[in-house]
């Protein structure tokens, strides 16, 4: 229970039905979500890309990275799907 109105909850799904992320059936007034949790996920990743690294993955990669402890898994991990994007 997060203490929200009755009308603020209403409000909130309206508008996830609006930008159509959330689909209302009937009767019961029953909603499902329209899209995909990875459709949403890369979504909200582009969306932080913008607003934090000017849409820059590699300044946001670099970042991160630096401040990071990265065992030899991981790293080697990274290279291969580096390479996986290589043409």
């Amino acid at each position: 229970y997060i203490g929200w109105e009755k009308n603020t909850t209403y409000t909130v799904i309206k508008r996830l039905i609006e930008k159509g992320a959330v689909k209302r059936e009937e009767p019961g007034f029953i909603c499902r979500a329209a899209i995909s949790k990875r459709t949403v996920q890369n979504i909200e990743t582009k969306a932080l890309l913008n607003k934090l690294y000017n849409g820059s993955l590699s300044t946001f990669l670099n970042e991160y990275l630096k401040n990071q402890e990265l065992s030899r898994s991981e790293i080697m991990e990274l290279e291969r799907i580096v390479g996986e994007k290589r043409f």
